[in-house]
């Protein structure tokens, strides 16, 4: 079986004006001090608004459900204890006027140095996703394969509607937030591990990124474990989605090593088309149409059927079809959580989106 971690970012914000709060420091030692969470399964973001959780490896989407749902909880019962609340959504809806504080390590108040304002206005969370490959070797195949398809799961997993309080249009527009640094947004082809290593060598030498951590691509391969990190989804709203985009992630990696292993040709998929199809997969989500990894517009439960369908075979495998394929229909039933958002502002306005984003972060 292979095997998959997750990390989820999370905002802490205020109760009642649901404005994002500097207690990251505060919420990581009361959410450390219990005996259900390692401390170092809590850890710091950029900004002191935010906080980070990483499951430990896991091999089925039940482990993954349980660790998820055990961090949550115990992540937001250390926020009460502190006066404020976890909420995951992708975007912070409200900003105060001053920026929030940076996390004072070397490495963010060197990233403020370089582009404060891109910093500042770093207010969003993702969720990235590690699935288990062979060597490095595997990994960059496995880039090349699912490239075409990261464009879908931006759009399956949007969750970032609003900016200052009001609807920019966009899905996610975290994902428009994320393509402003040098090295962001969908990842080029590789020939192969050596073409990869030489390629980030050169970007490290011109001095646009500090070090391989700002490589932020959507999927990329990781430099701290033997994964590949798909990492184009926003965080989502509740627990159970997350299990969802893990599986399915899982999936397209297990789908594309078996391809690799047979001899099948790449995907031809030119950088300009998949820059398109990411920009229009941000700006609709699933309420228009999508891209497919040919280029063609269709609707998006047919996108998203005909990428089931090519994962079927590793999700059997996995015992994972029932599973995804209900939360995916659910999905094209429901909505995105951009979708929920726009629609509990509309109709109750900040303090029913306030309830909503801090009650299902939390919910089983």
């Amino acid at each position: 079986m292979i095997t998959v971690g997750v990390e989820e970012e999370f905002f802490l914000v205020d109760p009642v004006t649901c404005l994002p709060v500097p207690l990251a420091d505060e919420v990581r030692r009361a959410a450390g001090l219990g005996p259900i969470v390692d401390a170092q399964e809590v850890q710091p973001e950029l900004l002191q608004a935010q906080i980070e959780v990483a499951t430990p490896v896991c091999s089925d989407l039940d482990e993954v459900g349980g660790h998820l749902l055990r961090l949550r909880h115990a992540l937001g019962t250390a926020a009460e204890k502190n006066g404020c609340r976890i909420v995951a959504a992708g975007t912070a809806p409200y900003r105060q006027a001053a920026p929030v504080p940076v996390t004072e390590t070397a490495r963010y108040l060197a990233m403020h140095s370089q582009a404060p304002q891109l910093v500042d206005e770093q207010l969003v969370n993702g969720m990235h996703v590690h699935v288990a490959v062979p060597d490095r070797a595997a990994a960059v195949a496995v880039l090349n394969r699912i490239r075409p398809w990261l464009p879908v799961l931006v759009a399956m997993s949007a969750n970032s509607p609003l900016w200052d309080g009001h609807d920019t249009g966009f899905a996610s527009w975290r994902t428009v937030i994320f393509g402003r640094w040098p090295v962001s947004g969908p990842p080029p082809a590789f020939a192969d591990a050596a073409d990869h290593d030489r390629r980030i060598a050169a970007l490290l030498d011109s001095g646009a990124v500090c070090d391989t951590g700002q490589i932020y691509w959507q999927a990329r391969m990781s430099e701290r474990y033997p994964t590949v990190e798909v990492r184009c989804t926003d965080v989502q709203l509740r627990a159970d989605a997350a299990v969802m985009l893990a599986g399915l992630i899982r999936a397209m990696v297990t789908t594309a090593l078996r391809a690799e292993e047979a001899g099948e040709p790449l995907p031809d998929c030119p950088p300009e088309r998949l820059q398109a199809a990411n920009w229009y997969a941000a700006r609709h989500g699933l309420s228009d149409l999508l891209m497919d990894p040919e280029g063609r517009s269709r609707r998006a439960g047919d996108v998203l059927v005909r990428l089931l369908d090519s994962v079927t075979p590793a999700l059997e495998a996995a015992g994972d079809t029932r599973e995804v394929t209900s939360l995916i229909h659910r999905l094209l039933q429901q909505g995105t959580s951009a979708d929920l958002q726009r629609g509990v502002l509309a109709e109750g306005g900040m303090s029913a989106l306030t309830d909503l984003l801090i009650t299902e972060t939390v919910a089983p």
